[in-house]
């Protein structure tokens, strides 16, 4: 690339609008939340130049994503504006993505590209896996006032949600067609993160709930009309993600009122997370996992779930104390043994 248009505004412009609106969707194949993650990534390291670094913002260029900036921006963000690890990475990761992709396009600024790749990223703690155990499950499940219509639709939505462990937004696109329920191993079509699609086995019982349902919420003609949604003034709409959130959280607050124990942050991912725990807890193999949850690289879900529970701790211990049970963790001699380098 020439210095003039290292330095110049307009290829930089013009040279993330083609990866934000062609590059991410038709090619990298890039689901609509991805690239709108990416989108408000760029902006706001371009928000940070204007306010901070003192550049106005029409004449920003691609001079302004060296590695001393970008630097600057990860301690800014990190100390002054005390954002999580995970938030600070992702910004790092949209800033590297935008200028692998401009490299490729001028060559000259590969250099760039390179010398951002050493900026290291933030730390993070790991934190354990958050999930329901069976107990807040099940009354979870139950939370629901059959008595109403309305109820009777969120709890469909619950139960399918944990046997298919799918994320909040998938759950919320599954149309009726995507029900395959007459296959000789029902089955539902998920298509999820990059519009890559799954194919999901049923339940026996998860099946004749969604026979059920289908029954008294929709028209056997119409299958092209979304599986969950709301009625307001007569007219069909869509659900939102927030109305999820809502929901699970007024659930939990009835268990709780009932005088389950219940998780403190309760969230629409946990129960996810607390269905491929299951599967993991009684044997199911983590490639078998993956490919449920649709991850694309075994690693991800082995970060996630390949980690000892207090339960699976407690077999292992058995077994080496001979059949022995260990019921009490706070006795110093199993604490030892647990806490130990």
């Amino acid at each position: 690339m020439k210095k003039d248009n290292l330095n110049s505004s307009l290829v930089f412009w013009d040279t993330a609008k083609v990866y934000l609106y062609n590059y991410l969707p038709d090619v990298r194949k890039a689901s609509p939340n991805t690239t709108a993650a990416y989108q408000s990534s760029l902006n706001h390291y371009i928000d940070y130049l204007e306010r901070h670094r003192k550049c106005v913002r029409k004449n920003i260029a691609f001079a302004d994503f060296n590695r001393d900036s970008i630097k600057a921006y990860m301690a800014w963000m990190k100390n002054d504006c005390l954002l999580a690890a995970k938030t600070c990475n992702l910004r790092l990761t949209a800033i590297r993505s935008l200028l692998e992709y401009a490299s490729n396009e001028y060559s000259e600024l590969m250099s760039y590209y390179l010398s951002v790749c050493s900026v290291k990223n933030i730390k993070s703690s790991g934190k354990p896996i958050e999930f329901f155990e069976p107990l807040h499950m099940k009354a979870l499940l139950s939370a629901p006032h059959t008595t109403r219509k309305t109820e009777r639709r969120n709890q469909m939505m619950l139960i399918l949600m944990y046997d298919t462990a799918v994320r909040v937004s998938e759950l919320l696109n599954i149309k009726v067609n995507s029900l395959h329920l007459n296959s000789r191993v029902p089955y539902i079509m998920i298509c999820g993160k990059g519009r890559k699609y799954r194919n999901i086995p049923l339940m026996d019982k998860t099946h004749q709930h969604l026979n059920r349902y289908l029954k008294e919420f929709h028209d056997p003609l119409k299958s092209d009309c979304a599986l969950f949604y709301a009625i307001t003034h007569g007219e069909q709409h869509p659900l939102s993600v927030d109305t999820m959130e809502v929901m699970v959280k007024r659930y939990t607050n009835k268990c709780i009122s009932t005088g389950i124990e219940m998780p403190a942050n309760p969230h629409c991912h946990m129960i996810r997370k607390t269905r491929a725990m299951d599967l993991y807890q009684n044997g199911v193999p983590l490639t078998h996992i993956q490919q449920l949850l649709g991850h694309e690289d075994l690693s991800t879900t082995s970060g996630f779930y390949a980690f000892a529970t207090l339960e699976t701790l407690s077999k292992s211990m058995e077994k080496v104390n001979g059949g022995q049970s260990v019921k009490k963790w706070n006795n110093k001699e199993t604490m030892a043994k647990i806490y130990r380098l």
